[in-house]
This record gives structure tokens, sequence and C-alpha cells, in this order.
């Protein structure tokens, strides 16, 4: 990775990308030049449903070995409309290889979203959320524990803290900053490897990172923030400059 004449962290974490509807030319173009540092490929919402270049950008995923994610907003819509299936029939013909189950919008009961998580399982890696969206419906640790708990013995792969896009949400207090207990309980259920945290913000993405180390997987990052992140990761960036600089300095 780069030049190689830097002593550089080992980087075994997962990143999760966020695609709000971006035009499959520009996918090409992001995978190209850092598809290196991308692992999870998610369809923000509902815009799988309306984008006319998913075919094109779905190839272009698989092309690099990123795996595509419908989001679970989605997936929660059709739920509450009784349209699950019809959902994930769709998702599974059009090719995805990846479902976000969550109840961040919709009012659903733990047995439902395990039922849920059940049923896409048999097709798709399930990437389960825990959280809401409204920050008045705010979970407290327990109750992320046991949901999360819940999910996994139901069936999910991974699973995903709430942060949103804005990063003020789930895991986040109003302005921006961590909730600690709650991390703490994400990884107390799941363990850290298993979990990946939606860190939109740089401050976010650096914090876990000095907190859990660079091998953390992150989730909802802008495609404009790959790069940034990997050095992040990598020790090359100030907030996380310590990663890579006393302890690798040669001897003299």
């Amino acid at each position: 990775m780069g030049p190689g004449f830097l002593a550089l962290p080992t980087v075994a974490g997962r990143t999760h990308v966020l695609d709000k509807g971006l035009a499959p030319d520009v996918v090409a173009g992001v995978l190209e030049l850092t598809g290196e540092h991308v692992d999870v490929w998610k369809f923000g919402w509902g815009t799988a449903y309306l984008d006319h270049g998913l075919d094109r950008k779905l190839r272009l995923l698989r092309a690099h070995d990123v795996i595509s994610c419908l989001g679970g907003t989605l997936l929660e819509i059709a739920w509450a409309q009784g349209r699950a299936d019809e959902c994930l029939a769709w998702a599974e013909r059009a090719g995805l290889d990846a479902v976000e189950v969550s109840r961040g919008v919709v009012e659903m009961a733990l047995d439902d979203k395990r039922e849920l998580i059940k049923k896409a399982s048999q097709a798709f890696t399930v990437f389960a959320e825990t959280g809401r969206k409204d920050p008045r419906g705010a979970l407290s640790a327990g109750q992320w524990r046991e949901e999360i708990a819940e999910d996994l013995a139901a069936g999910a792969a991974w699973v995903i803290t709430e942060g949103r896009e804005s990063g003020t949400v789930g895991i986040y207090d109003g302005s921006g900053l961590p909730r600690q207990d709650i991390i703490d309980a994400a990884v107390s259920a799941a363990g850290a490897e298993r979990v990946m945290f939606e860190a939109p913000r740089l401050a976010q993405q650096a914090w876990l990172i000095n907190r859990f180390g660079p091998g953390v997987n992150l989730a909802n990052i802008a495609p404009d923030d790959l790069l940034p992140l990997a050095t992040l990761r990598l020790g090359l960036r100030a907030d996380t400059a310590a990663l890579s600089v006393e302890r690798r300095r040669p001897p003299r």
C-alpha cells in the first residue's frame, strides 16, 4: 500500500460506504481510485428502488469484490405495507448480496425484526441495525444489548450501530459526541469484530480508531471520505498520527 517506505499499522477493519444516489460513472471512478478501501456498498434508504443505474453499479461492485447491500429503510417500509417478501424477492433478482434489517423508522416489535432477519438470511448476508432515527426514541444501553443479542441469534452476520448520515442519533448525542455507554453495550453484546459503527464525521471516525484501533469497522462513510479515512486508519493524519509515529520510529 503506497510507495512502501513507511512502517504503518496493519488494517483489517471493514469500511461500509453510503451511496446516496451516485451515477454509475462516478461509482466506477470511486472504485478505480479507492476500491481497495471498500468492503460494503450500501444503497441508502430507498435509492435502490429508484436507481436506473442499479444494474450497472452492481456489476461494478461485483468486479471489485465489494458487497452490495440494500438500505434498511426500504425494507422497513415494505414490511409496514405487508410487502417484505416482495422486497426481498426483488433484491434477490436484482443481484444484491446483502440487506440491512432495521427498525429505526417504523414501529416493529423485536419478535417481528427477528423473524425478518431469519427470512432475509436465507438468501442474503444480513446487517442488523440497532438504534432509532428519531432521538426521542433513544434506547437504553440494556435495550441495545438485548436487541443485538436477539439479532445475532436470529442469523444476522453483522451488527450496525445507528448514527444516520448526520451523526447525531444512536451512538451519538445531538452534538455528535459518542455515547460511550451505548458503544460499550454494543461491543459487549457482539464483540467489536462484528460491529460496524456508523461514523459519518471525521471526529467520530478518529475517536473510534483511537478507541478500538485501526481495525475498527466503520459504516456510512461518504465515497469522498474513503481516502481520508484510509489515512486515519494508517496514522497518516494528525488525529491518529500516534499510530505511526513514536512506536514505529527506527532505532538510531
